[in-house]
């Protein structure tokens, strides 16, 4: 029987793609007794994401991230839940995006079910299963009554924050005994499995992830806290371009917003401008005009104070700018209360638009501007255009019958009340209160719950820390009145008080208590350490039975481990092993919280680190595989994927390439390697198409590498880029003679070494002695040089086939050890995984060590429990210089845990497979021990240690431990499984005693 070809894409009979959908699905059958003992399997997959209960257990969510055209569904063996000669339920919750975003592709709404029995007679022939229930119109559908859709956006990279009335709904609805009522309607079927726009489902490539159970450590902060008066978090991106729901490129427009306030008193009010973009441009409170001088605090938290007198006063704001996507937060407070009311309340005309579907906003606009496309220049802001200007100028709302084209209420769908990101991060009062022992205790979960301090006339404010970094789903179980408010927030940094807000993520979750005893499991994502939770509208305590985290990640064992006689680098390599298990999902992503993204170039060291760390190269297949299916959005393939973002940094399709090779190399499965050539030759073909007639790549697109301040236009011939191009083109030559095809293997051979001598030619300065970055657009040769320019070219040997020109390798070695003042240095953990390369290369074992110790120090000095995303205090070219790191979790920035695996304890494939395998220790940075486990592909590792002893007894210190130079012998014991063929290479100048233990196979074999 052909997979799913009985069932049928169901959704409920509402809109096909609505906004932010979350609606619920259900089917009642029997169970004979006679069937107990068989198989029972049950097949889904959703658009976008589901959550499956089975007889009111929770079975999974899923499906995981894939192209539409190529959506994977997943299979349940649910027949120890069944209950036999009983009714039993399948319920299914859809949350159906409505939007594109950096790990999905809007589609439309829909569910596509089928609940297998194992084939035995008397069901149906031998082998073959049977249908117990397929999704058809048969099944029962409601859209989520107690889910809030105006819940604002996360971020461009994600869906939609969480607002839960549970007094809207049922928690039984999973049941088997529930009584649907008459809101419940039959389904509506859309067409059969392989129906557009998704084609036929294909089985899941990639185990499960797991759910672990994390509570937490402390409590770190208890607070009496008051609110601010209105919050809103609007989708301006929306509002001014309804298309933009099917994409997640970039946006930009001029425009306008603007509403009516209302006070009835004297007072003094505070408008806060917070996390609403990269600048602010002006507003106007009755046709006073305000500019940045106006405002107090630094952004991304700013405030404009003034007084208001007694009646209505028109506020307008210039909102112009450019957005991804995410909410604009608009908060006000005053003395007073505040009324707030839509501007077009006040005037009947024609001419202007009128709906009972508005909110208190209306917009002016969109002047100018539009949708992005692949970093292309972004279209002029033009505020010398008219209409934009007279907007600039209104004073009252009768202005707006002068602009009226340009006039629109914001539906009240895309404005989010209250917005919880605002009430948490800004508050009108905030008293530090002292932590009873019986509530700090209670985050150990036990028999008696923990009662949140209850206060009449204000909210209470907790801040509960886990300890670590954490990825997965928040669940908790609290005994509250009906009406009670739960607002939850995680945030990932403090520091002796100090704490960093999620700027740029509305990372929130709104409960409304039901009354009585609830237990509640987001099925939405989220990476944080910390979560503040606030109880407000409480007319009685709150209990708290628990709240803990349900860690997923991708299920993998531990194999790789490290310790030295560094105990800085053995927290340093910790934090980088954590940092990359909760950065495996169903792909690697670039970290847990911000993004929850596959970027693809991310993914190459990330892979690396994972074979010495976990040995798991079934999610890097996955992640490779994924990649080609963006080809219908460019033949350049994207940066990140499947996404709605269709933007292309041509480095990151190179560490593709080169990523598909060390593949290989890793596992020697020659099935991938057929699989994926010819993915890899049709993106090399367009490549090789936009050399110039110098021989040289210029492509505009996001020419990027670090986020140092590198000479890397977006448009022009990039050093590294082109250098970066000739180790994937040696790469796929390497590939193609794995393959046997030698005429490929020859073709990409030419393709490199021409393209080096182009580098050669064009992109050395004899003057500096240096590749310089780049050659801008109008042929101006850059005069900015970079370290990183030249750790590229050694690594991808450029200055070694450079011809006579032998002195430009010692040239660039030395750019490399010394690093010149005038270079610009390396910006990120993610560049230093290539300079850690090119120091390996050269065998600056001391160097590369401290400067682990340097930069990765200063993140465990700071607490850090995981990698951060940049090096403390480090001006990223788009972040708040204030902040220590936007992201603290970042997988990108983990390469120690490779390196210190690969070369202080001196674990290195020397064959694919890791059929051949070197010992090569390097006792660099005063170690003076170190031992350790590298995985090996198929299950096995290798485990390592070795110490360093004085060679001469006579001098009193035999058998104890030295530091270099004065050592002169190592002990080393290597314990590795009998098929692999060990090398042993000790370093320089040591004299090593070796003890090799070899270990049979755990099989026997005939």
């Amino acid at each position: 029987m052909d997979t799913l070809r009985q069932a049928k894409w169901i959704w409920h009979p509402g809109e096909v793609s609505a906004r932010n959908d979350w609606s619920c699905f259900r089917k009642t059958f029997t169970w004979p007794d006679e069937e107990q003992g068989r198989q029972v399997s049950l097949k889904l997959t959703a658009d976008s994401r589901y959550v499956l209960y089975v007889n009111g257990h929770r079975v999974g969510q899923g499906p995981p991230r894939s192209w539409p055209f190529r959506l994977a569904y997943d299979e349940y063996e649910i027949s120890h839940l069944l209950r036999p000669g009983q009714t039993n339920a399948i319920a299914i919750m859809v949350m159906h995006f409505g939007i594109s975003n950096f790990y999905y592709l809007r589609g439309r709404g829909g569910l596509l079910a089928q609940l297998e029995v194992e084939g035995n007679p008397p069901l149906q022939g031998e082998g073959q299963a049977h249908v117990k229930a397929a999704t058809d119109d048969t099944w029962l559908a409601i859209t989520h009554p107690g889910h809030d859709r105006r819940s604002p956006r996360m971020s461009c990279q994600h869906a939609f924050a969480e607002k839960i009335d549970a007094r809207l709904w049922d928690d039984d609805w999973t049941q088997p005994d529930y009584k649907p009522g008459p809101e419940w309607r039959s389904a509506s079927v859309i067409g059969p499995a392989g129906c557009e726009p998704w084609g036929m489902p294909v089985p899941r490539d990639i185990p499960y992830l797991t759910e672990e159970p994390v509570y937490p450590r402390r409590i770190e902060r208890l607070s009496k806290v008051k609110p601010v008066q209105f919050t809103a978090a609007i989708d301006l991106r929306n509002h001014f371009y309804e298309e933009s729901t099917d994409t997640a490129n970039p946006a930009e427009f001029l425009g306008m917003l603007t509403t009516v306030v209302r006070c009835k008193q004297h007072c003094k009010a505070t408008l806060a401008f917070i996390d609403v973009g990269r600048t602010f441009r002006s507003c106007r409170l009755d046709g006073v005009h305000y500019d940045e001088s106006s405002l107090t605090g630094e952004a991304p938290e700013r405030f404009l104070h003034f007084d208001l007198e007694p009646g209505d006063h028109f506020l307008l704001i210039d909102v112009s700018g450019g957005t991804h996507g995410g909410g604009y937060h608009f908060a006000m407070d005053a003395e007073e209360p505040l009324e707030f009311l839509s501007p077009l309340s006040f005037i009947q005309a024609d001419n202007l638009p009128q709906t009972d579907d508005k909110s208190v906003f209306v917009t002016l606009g969109p002047f100018d501007g539009g949708i992005r496309y692949d970093h292309r220049p972004s279209p002029p802001m033009n505020e010398v255009h008219p209409d934009y200007m007279r907007a600039k100028g209104l004073s009252d709302v009768a202005g707006l019958m002068t602009l009226a084209s340009w006039v629109r209420p914001v539906p009240e769908a895309l404005v989010s009340q209250e917005d919880v990101f605002i009430l948490s991060v800004w508050k009108r009062h905030d008293i530090p209160l002292s932590i009873p022992g019986i509530l700090q205790n209670a985050v150990i979960p036990g028999p008696e719950p923990a009662e949140v301090p209850w206060f009449p006339d204000a909210d209470t404010e907790l801040v509960i820390d886990f300890g670590k970094e954490l990825s997965g789903y928040l669940e908790f179980e609290v005994e509250a009145p009906e009406g009670a408010v739960l607002d939850f927030y995680g945030f990932e940094f403090m520091h002796e008080g100090r704490r960093q807000d999620t700027y740029g993520l509305d990372h929130t979750l709104r409960y409304i208590c039901g009354g009585g005893r609830r237990r509640y499991t987001s099925p939405v994502r989220r990476g944080l350490r910390y979560c503040q939770v606030t109880v407000r509208n409480a007319a009685a305590p709150v209990r708290i039975y628990y709240l803990r985290m349900l860690q997923s990640n991708y299920p993998i064992a531990e194999i790789g481990q490290f310790q030295s006689s560094d105990p800085r680098l053995n927290e340093i390599w910790q934090i980088s092993q954590h940092t990359t298990r909760l950065c495996m999902e169903d792909t690697f992503v670039d970290c847990p919280m911000y993004e929850q993204t596959f970027w693809v170039g991310d993914a190459r060291n990330e892979a690396l680190i994972n074979y010495y760390l976990f040995g798991a190269d079934q999610i890097v297949e996955r992640c490779l595989r994924l990649v080609p299916g963006s080809k219908f959005q460019t033949p350049f393939y994207t940066n990140q994927v499947p996404s709605g973002w269709n933007s292309v940094i041509p480095n990151w399709t190179f560490f593709w390439v080169i990523a598909c090779m060390e593949l290989y190399r890793q596992n020697g499965d020659k099935t991938f390697a057929a699989d994926i050539f010819p993915h890899i030759e049709y993106t090399l073909k367009y490549y090789l198409s936009r050399l110039n007639d110098q021989g040289l790549l210029q492509i505009r697109s996001w020419n990027l590498l670090d986020w140092a301040p590198i000479d890397q236009p977006n448009d022009g011939i990039v050093s590294h880029q082109n250098m970066f191009l000739v180790k994937a083109l040696t790469a796929a030559a390497a590939l193609a003679l794995v393959l046997g095809n030698t005429k490929a293997e020859a073709f990409y051979t030419v393709q490199a070494n021409r393209l080096t001598a182009a580098i050669n030619a064009q992109l050395w300065s004899e003057e500096h002695e240096a590749y310089l970055d780049c050659i801008h657009a109008d042929g101006r040769p850059s005069d900015i040089f970079s370290v990183q320019t030249q750790v590229v070219a050694l690594l991808c040997d450029i200055p070694e086939q450079a011809g006579a020109e032998t002195h430009r390798l010692t040239s660039v070695q030395s750019n490399i050890r010394l690093q010149p003042d005038s270079f610009v240095q390396i910006g990120s953990p993610f560049m230093s995984f290539f300079y850690y390369e090119a120091l390996a290369k050269l065998g600056e074992w001391d160097v590369m060590i401290e400067d682990m110790r340097r930069q990765y120090g200063q993140m465990i000095d700071w607490g850090a429990t995981t990698c951060w995303e940049m090096y403390p205090h480090f001006t990223e070219n788009r972040a708040n210089p204030n902040l220590l790191t936007r992201s603290h979790c970042h997988a990108w920035s983990a390469g120690p845990a490779y390196f210190l695996g690969a070369y202080v304890l001196g674990v290195r494939s020397l064959e694919p497979g890791w059929s051949r395998v070197l010992i090569a220790p390097q006792p660099g940075g005063g170690l003076s021990w170190a031992r350790g486990s590298v995985p090996v592909p198929g299950g096995g590792r290798i485990d390592v240690s070795w110490r360093l002893e004085s060679p001469n007894p006579a001098d009193g210190s035999a058998g104890e431990p030295l530091m270099p130079p004065a050592l002169a012998r190592m002990h080393l014991r290597i314990v590795s499984p009998d098929a692999i063929d060990i090398e042993v290479q000790p370093p320089n100048g040591v004299d090593a005693v070796i003890e090799h233990i070899r270990l049979a196979p755990s099989v026997a074999s005939d």
